[in-house]
C-alpha cells in the first residue's frame, strides 16, 4: 500500500513519561479501556475521544485514537491522560468514517510510548488497527513464531502480536473476518478487542469472556454501531446499548450492517468477577442493572456476615462507597462520609517531599474530623492488596480522633495473582497470600477485619455462580497458564487465608 495513504501525528508535547518509579496504589489494577464505531458522516474522531474520556478509569498510562479515511488510516496515541493526548486541533487531523481508540494500563509491555495503542500494521487488503483489553498468557510462543516468520516486532506488548497475527493470515490470501478469526486460535488468555480495516471494524471477546465488550447503536436511519469495554462509553455519546459480544464471538460491522461469527465451538462463560466488584464504573450496566446495584447488594451481604457495633459506617472514595450504603442500610448504622477525596490529583510526575511521603494517604484521601472524632466507625473497602495503603488510612482515622476502626471488605481475600490482564504482582506480594485475616487485622492495626465470603460475592450477582472466573481468590485458572509463566507470579506453594 502506499505510504503516503498513512499520517501519524507525533507531537511531543504531551510526552510525560515517569522519571521515577511512583509508589503503587494498594489496589488491583486495570489493563485498558477500548472503544470502535463504525458512522460515515459523524465526527468520530471526536465521538472516539469522549467514549475514551468515560473509560479513563481503565487505564491512565496512555491514550491513542486511530481513524479510517477509506484507505487512508490517522494515528495519534501518547503517553498520559485522554484529556492531555488530544485537544481539538489534534482531533480536527483525524478525519474519517471509522475510529478506534484505547486507554492503556501496561501488563504485558512496559509503560513506553511505543507500547501505547492502538497498534497499527500493514497488510494486502489495507493497515490494521487494534485496541485489546486483556493479556494473552501463550505470548513467548507467538512471539517466537512470528519472529520465525520473520516479522518485524517493534514493540513489547502481545496487541501487537495479535494484529501481526491476523496480517499474516490476510497476507497468506484469507479475507478480514477468516485471518482474524485463524488468528484468534492461536490466542490463549484473555483478549477483548477493537479492530479497525479500511472497510468495517470488529469486536471480538476470547471464549471465555474474561474481559467485557458491548455493542451500542448510534441514530436509527442508517444504525450506526458503536462498541466500548463498558456502557458508559456509550452512555456518554447517547448511544443506545444493544448488547454483549458474547465469549467467542466476533461481530464485523460495515456499510451492510453488522454480521456476527462464533469461532469457537465450545465458549465457557467466565467474567472476571472483579470487573463487577471494582473495576468497571458503577453506572455501567451487567446482567441489565447498574453494577452500583450489585456492589450495594456486596455491602448488605457483608453487614449480615460480619456485623460489629458502630456510630458511623463510610466508604473508601469511590469504589466502596456503595458497599457501604448497602451495609449501612442492612444493619441500621448511620451512613456518613468520613474520608473526602481529592479528585484532581491525577497522576503527577512531581515527587513529594519526604515528610509528605510518610503522611501518604492525605494526597489523595482527607479525614474529616469533626465526623470521626470519638466515634466507633466502619470502614468498607473493595479489596485489600498489599495493605500498605490500608494501614496509613486506618492511622490517618485514629489521628482524627475514632476510637475504634472496623474493616469489612466486599471481596474474599486476594491470594493469587491474575494473568489475565490485571496487575496484581506476584503472589508474595499480596497480604493475604502471607497472612491469615487475624494477622492482617494486627499489620493495619485495626480492632476487627472481615472480608465478604467467596459464595456471598458470587451469590450476589444473581447468575450462574459458574460464570465468572475468581482466580485471584481460589487459583483456579480457567484459562491453563504456561509453566513458565506460572513461576513468575505464584511463588508461594500455599496459602494462609
Amino acid at each position: 500500500m502506499n505510504p503516503d495513504h498513512f499520517t501519524t501525528l507525533d507531537l511531543d508535547s504531551h510526552s510525560n513519561e515517569p522519571t521515577h518509579q511512583e509508589e503503587r496504589p494498594d489496589k488491583p489494577e486495570e489493563a485498558c479501556g477500548v472503544f470502535g464505531i463504525y458512522a460515515p458522516s459523524e465526527d468520530v474522531a471526536k465521538l472516539t475521544y469522549f467514549g475514551l474520556f468515560a473509560l479513563q478509569h481503565r487505564g491512565q498510562e496512555s491514550a491513542g485514537i486511530a481513524t479510517f479515511e477509506g484507505e487512508k488510516v490517522h494515528l495519534h496515541k501518547d503517553m498520559g491522560l485522554v484529556s492531555q493526548v488530544f485537544n481539538e486541533t489534534i482531533l480536527s487531523q483525524l478525519p474519517g468514517t471509522i475510529g478506534i481508540g484505547h486507554n492503556r494500563y501496561s501488563t504485558t509491555g512496559s509503560s513506553r510510548r511505543v507500547n501505547a495503542q492502538p497498534a497499527v500494521v500493514e497488510t494486502r487488503l489495507g493497515k490494521l488497527a487494534l485496541a485489546h483489553n486483556g493479556n494473552l498468557v501463550n505470548t513467548v510462543q507467538l512471539r517466537e513464531e512470528l519472529v520465525n516468520d520473520n516479522i518485524n516486532l517493534v514493540t513489547t506488548t502481545d496487541s501487537e502480536m495479535i494484529a501481526y497475527a491476523i496480517a499474516q493470515q490476510v497476507n497468506a490470501g484469507a479475507d478480514w473476518q477468516d485471518a482474524a478469526i485463524q488468528a484468534f486460535h492461536r490466542c490463549k488468555g484473555a483478549y477483548s478487542l477493537v479492530i479497525g480495516t479500511p472497510v468495517g471494524i470488529m469486536g471480538v471477546r476470547d471464549p471465555n469472556g474474561i474481559r467485557p465488550l458491548v455493542i451500542g447503536t448510534l441514530g436509527e436511519n442508517p444504525v450506526r454501531y458503536v462498541l466500548a469495554s463498558e456502557t458508559c462509553g456509550l452512555d456518554i455519546i447517547g448511544a443506545d446499548y444493544l448488547r454483549d459480544v458474547e465469549p467467542g464471538e466476533m461481530v464485523w460491522i460495515t456499510e451492510a450492517g453488522m454480521a456476527s461469527y462464533h469461532w469457537i465451538e465450545q465458549p465457557e462463560r467466565k467474567l472476571c468477577v472483579f470487573e463487577m466488584i471494582y473495576f468497571a464504573r458503577p453506572d455501567s450496566l451487567m446482567h441489565n442493572e447498574t453494577l452500583y446495584s450489585y456492589r450495594m447488594r456486596l455491602g448488605r451481604r457483608l453487614a449480615e456476615e460480619s456485623p460489629v457495633d458502630a456510630d458511623i459506617v463510610f466508604g473508601v472514595p469511590d469504589s466502596g462507597i456503595p458497599a457501604a450504603i448497602g451495609y449501612s442500610q442492612a444493619s441500621g448504622i448511620t451512613y456518613a462520609e468520613g474520608l473526602i477525596k481529592n479528585r484532581y490529583v491525577g497522576r503527577t510526575f512531581i515527587q513529594p517531599t519526604q515528610a509528605m511521603r510518610e503522611q501518604g494517604i492525605r494526597m489523595k484521601l482527607n479525614p474529616l474530623k469533626d465526623v470521626l472524632m470519638g466515634k466507633k466507625v466502619i470502614i468498607i473497602d473493595d479489596s485489600i492488596v498489599r495493605g500498605t495503603t490500608s494501614r496509613k488510612l486506618v492511622k490517618a482515622l485514629r489521628d482524627a480522633g475514632a476510637v475504634e476502626v472496623h474493616m469489612r471488605i466486599s471481596s474474599p481475600p486476594v491470594t493469587h495473582p491474575c494473568f489475565y490482564g490485571i496487575d496484581t504482582d506476584s503472589q508474595d506480594q499480596l497480604i493475604a497470600a502471607r497472612m491469615s485475616v487475624a494477622e492482617i487485622a494486627e499489620q493495619l492495626e485495626v480492632d476487627s477485619l472481615a472480608y465478604l465470603s467467596w459464595e456471598g460475592m458470587l451469590e450476589e450477582t444473581r447468575e450462574d455462580t459458574d460464570n465468572f472466573c475468581s482466580a485471584c481468590f481460589t487459583g483456579n485458572y480457567p484459562v491453563a497458564i504456561p509453566e513458565n509463566v506460572k513461576r513468575s507470579k505464584l511463588v508461594l506453594e500455599k496459602v494462609t487465608v
